[in-house]
This record gives C-alpha cells, structure tokens and sequence, in this order.
C-alpha cells in the first residue's frame, strides 16, 4: 500500500479541525515502537469484532492473531505521547476470508487490525484520535523502556494493573522500512471506521522459536475479554523500531454497523469527546510492581 500522492501534494499546508491545529503531513519523527504477535482463538476473537463484516485474519493452523503495537511518539503535531495499541488482525468482507491469502492480498480482503483497545498518554492525543479517526483512546498511564537486552510497556487505568508487554530485543540485522502500510479499524458512534498509517525506519525483527516475550494481562475490566482469547504463551514474532517516521493520512472511510437486532445499548458517541482540551500533561507513571503480582501470562478459561 504506496504512500498516496495526495499526501506529498499537500505538503505544507495547514489545517485546524476541533481545535487542534495540524501542518499536513500528520507525522511523527525519532519514535521508537515495538511490536508483539500472539496466537489466539479465531473463534473468540471473532465475539470481539462489531457488526457482521469484520472477521478474524486466522493462520495457517486456522489460529487467530492478536497484536500488541506501542509507540513512543517523540515529535509530532499535538506534542509526544505513548500509544498502547491493542488489536486483533482482521479482514473486512461479506464473509470470512481463506486462511494465510490475506496476508498478500491485503487490499483484496481489507487486511489490517480491529483496535480493540487505545490508551494513550495524553489529553489532546484522545481528542483528536477518537474525534476525527474514530480510534478508541483514552487517557492512562503509561511508560516505554529500552534496555540494551529488552523493550517494554506497562499500561495501568484508574489505579489498576491493565497489562504489561516485554520483549527480548531481535538479534536480526537491521532492516530498512519505508512507507509500509496499514489499515487500522475503529468502532465509534455506531459506525466502523478506517483509517490508514504508513511507517519508515529501521527494524529488527525475530521469528516463531526465536521470538522471545512476556505477556501479562491484570484485573482491569477492560482485559477480562481478552482472557477468553486463549492467548499462547509464545509470540509468533517479535519487532523493535529503534527509530521510525510514521504518517497517518488525513483520508478515511466508515460505515455503519450492523446487527442481526437492534443495538440494546447506543454507542459511545460525540459527548465523549465534546469537552476534551488540549493538554499534553502525562498522568503518572504505572506502578512497577503491580506485574509482579500477575505472575501467570495473559490466559484464562472462556
């Protein structure tokens, strides 16, 4: 997926949408990120996905993926902030998709992720994240540490241990990354929405039995889902980006969601976002020794 034209053509030109003022592109400059996949039930992700056209992207073993994606953007438009990136990779279509194909026919099924959960450092990042893209972020704490043998990221809420991702930093070589693509799928007032990320940079990356990571899910009520997962111990790769350029493009696209029956509940819409500032303050780093006390991975009974 190219980096579009439109997005060089507008280069240096300005906007202002709810507030917050953008010079195009959007980037981010000097971001580190890692990156963690696990193999999961297919089967119960697919309980986590809205409507009727969103379907888990399943291995060759019919295994689903979930992935763990966060980000310390350094330099950007609205200021630096962490991003906890929770998703489920996915493929959007009338029915589910053949098992592997999507993965080099990304545009033919609309491979990408189902952002399940967004947390974010700060205030203005919630604001425009949720109000113009339809991404579900919120403010929690959180932090990112290198170390010359690991890369992790605690993300705590309300005072309660949410989850906490470690990886083994990748003895690969480095490789060169530029403009790839991804397609990133949010639900937001009712309505599925797509939004599309493109990254440049250098990553290191490690694979099945070389991949090396530690997942551990806590008591928040926002992780019980996620421990029906069935969530594999072993990571099915591993990446660090010691350095990235990341654009995400102004362009999106949604539609409504759909259901067998009427919603019984209506969606978290606009009001959630109506009275958001724009603060760039962090909230308090995550308690460190709250993982010391969910010893056991991210896994549970359904």
């Amino acid at each position: 997926m190219p980096l579009p034209k439109r997005i060089r053509r507008q280069a240096g030109r300005h906007a202002l949408v709810d507030g917050i003022p953008f010079q195009l592109p959007i980037n981010s400059e000097q971001t580190p990120a890692l990156m963690a996949g696990f193999p999961i039930d297919a089967d119960r992700a697919a309980a986590l996905m809205p409507g009727n056209e969103l379907h888990p992207f399943r291995l060759w073993n019919g295994k689903g993926l979930l992935i763990i994606t966060v980000i310390d953007y350094r330099v950007t438009d609205i200021g630096k902030y962490i991003e906890f990136s929770i998703g489920l990779a996915c493929t959007r279509g009338p029915r589910p998709a053949p098992r592997m194909l999507p993965g080099l026919l990304m545009n033919t099924f609309g491979t990408g992720q189902f952002v399940y959960d967004l947390p974010v450092s700060t205030e203005i990042s919630v604001k425009g994240g949720k109000g113009i893209w339809g991404m579900p972020k919120h403010q929690a704490n959180l932090d990112f540490v290198i170390t010359d043998t690991t890369v992790s990221s605690q993300y705590d809420k309300d005072g309660q241990f949410a989850m906490k991702i470690e990886i083994d930093r990748p003895r690969s070589p480095t490789l060169r990354l530029r403009n790839i693509g991804m397609k990133n799928y949010c639900q937001f007032r009712g309505m599925l929405m797509k939004s599309y990320i493109y990254f440049s940079g250098s990553i290191q990356l490690s694979l099945f039995g070389k991949a090396r990571a530690r997942l551990i899910l806590g008591d928040h009520p926002r992780m019980q889902p996620l421990k029906t997962l069935g969530i594999e111990d072993a990571p099915l790769f591993t990446a660090f980006m010691p350095e990235t350029r990341g654009i995400l493009d102004d362009y999106f696209e949604c539609w409504f969601l759909t259901y067998d029956r009427p919603p019984a509940a209506p969606p978290e819409g606009l009001e959630s976002v109506t009275g958001l500032g724009l603060g760039q303050e962090w909230l308090d780093p995550p308690n460190p020794d709250w993982p010391a006390l969910h010893p056991r991975p991210a896994t549970a009974s359904p």
